[in-house]
């Protein structure tokens, strides 16, 4: 369905297309019609699917540019969704010069509070940092016409339900509320009938999300063997944009050292950094400034990033949905996309339970051999030379004419060729020792994702945890939090935290899993 079919206005439609939008995607097509209409909604989409523009167009084109007050408030569960929600928002809503703010925890909430004298029409924030807001009467909803909860699910397990209901009691009774989230389970029906008047469903069906492009992966390796062997698939793959995964924030830290130290250009992101410092390097990351973004779960939560070519998974994700998660960052707008998860031998069993719950059946990748390597590192080489032999340099050579007629006359022309390789050929990074310290193993998992050893139930998620790992007891499906949170991220003020405990989710055996293909 084209844009122009949806009844919007002038200005929204020059911002779209300078967007880059074409068509409207099926979140888009269904979500938008009923949005304008008033109609509250339900609407199953997973990230990247275009739901940002499904909401944020309604809500620009219904704005009231007279009214100063807060007329839509979008709740985000982590600081990077937010920040990359108010950015689209921004964009759609610039040539009607719509107002939009963002707030989160870990940010300097003096400046937040300055920045809300400007009266934005549109809020977007976490959980968290809003009702710090709201308690400190810095941010009133008593004027919002949209309330929108982007990513329940997420909100939920990370035990956001108190501080969202929180917020919803200051909003009017007669407001229009959207829900979307990437499943809809019986916590998230709750919601929408405790808060939502007659809500309309709209649900992606697993063909729109299944990602065919996308070709999968396993290298079944040894611990201490894995950062040899995914730096020799570096050189054999030639990843242009590549994600790196790994379990715990120890991890990042040590596997962004150990690609720098190999010459990489590598940065890395997690929950410890400053705000500033993850903003930067996804910045850099965005435009191409990175090549490897080493990054946990958690911290790359939400992020919608294009033009990733290559997901590595150093640690195999302890459940489904962040398998999910992880893979669907390639193999966008057409595009085809590589993952490649690496797998200890007692972890097999994880890999059964994710290829069983995506249906998908990961191809085995034997490890390269260092003369593999060598060939893929010498090929990457003649790949360059031939850029520089192809480019339009007449001028730009001219100079340097004389001294390689001279050079010719006194060497052999395979010689000179070969040397110049040989120059241009990346060294061996291997031959640079790079310790990574090991990670506690996953309990043991049969291959329909039992838990034998008890550790966390039945699909309990993994969240970062500053101390390497070690695996507690928390019950079914409960949560696993960085101890170290509760001193972070706050502006000296316990309700700016925007990560909480409980909420957890059963994963195995409820929920029928494709892989997302992201059409925007």
């Amino acid at each position: 369905m084209k844009f122009e079919e949806l009844g919007l206005d002038t200005d929204i439609l020059e911002a779209v297309q300078k967007a880059g939008f074409k068509e409207a995607t099926p979140i888009q097509a269904q979500t938008i019609p009923l949005t304008l209409q008033g109609k509250d909604v339900i609407g199953q989409a997973q990230t990247g699917t275009g739901k940002t523009a499904a909401f944020g167009i309604p809500i620009i084109q219904n704005l009231d540019m007279n009214d100063d007050h807060i007329q839509a408030l979008i709740i985000s569960p982590t600081r990077e969704l937010a920040v990359q929600t108010q950015e689209e928002l921004y964009r759609l809503g610039r040539f009607k010069k719509a107002k939009v703010q963002v707030v989160y925890g870990g940010a300097d909430i003096r400046r937040q509070i300055r920045n809300l004298k400007d009266h934005p029409q549109i809020l977007v924030g976490t959980p968290g940092r809003l009702l710090d807001h709201v308690n400190r009467h810095t941010v009133k909803l008593d004027h919002i016409k949209t309330l929108v909860l982007d990513e329940a699910d997420e909100m939920l397990d990370m035990g956001f339900v108190e501080d969202i209901e929180s917020i919803i009691k200051n909003t009017p009774e007669d407001r229009q509320t959207l829900l979307f989230s990437a499943t809809i389970p019986a916590a998230i029906l709750k919601i929408g009938k405790k808060f939502m008047h007659n809500p309309d469903t709209v649900k992606i069906e697993s063909k729109e999300l299944t990602a065919d492009l996308i070709d999968q992966y396993y290298v079944r390796s040894k611990e201490y063997e894995k950062f040899n062997l995914m730096t020799r698939l570096f050189d054999v793959q030639h990843p242009e944009l590549t994600l790196v995964f790994g379990r715990t924030k120890r991890r990042v830290d040590e596997l962004t050292r150990g690609l720098q130290a190999r010459g990489y250009n590598a940065e890395g992101i997690h929950g410890d950094l400053s705000q500033q410092k993850r903003m930067s390097v996804l910045r850099s990351f965005k435009n191409g400034d990175l090549d490897i973004l080493v990054a946990t779960d958690v911290a790359a939560r939400g992020l919608d990033i294009s033009g990733v070519t290559h997901v590595y998974n150093y640690d195999i994700p302890q459940d489904p949905d962040s398998y999910v998660h992880r893979i669907g960052r390639t193999g966008r707008a057409g595009k085809s996309g590589v993952s490649v998860t690496f797998v200890t031998p007692n972890e097999m069993g994880y890999l059964r339970t994710i290829e069983h719950l995506t249906k998908v059946r990961m191809t085995p990748l034997k490890p390269p051999t260092a003369e593999e390597a060598f060939h893929g590192r010498l090929s990457a080489a003649l790949g360059e030379v031939e850029k520089l032999v192809a480019a339009d340099q007449t001028d730009a050579l001219e100079d340097y004419t004389g001294a390689a007629k001279k050079l010719l006359a006194e060497h052999d022309s395979v010689e000179l060729v070969a040397g110049l390789l040989k120059s241009m050929t990346k060294a061996d990074s291997s031959t640079v020792p790079v310790k990574i310290t090991p990670e506690r193993p996953l309990p043991n998992r049969g291959r329909r994702g039992g838990n034998r050893n008890g550790g966390h139930g039945h699909g309990g998620r993994h969240y970062e945890n500053h101390r390497g790992g070690r695996n507690n007891n928390h019950g079914r499906g409960g949560n696993r939090y960085d101890r170290d949170r509760r001193h972070n991220n706050r502006d000296n003020d316990h309700r700016s935290s925007d990560h909480r405990n409980g909420g957890g989710k059963n994963y195995i055996g409820k929920r029928n899993y494709t892989i997302r293909n992201n059409k925007d």
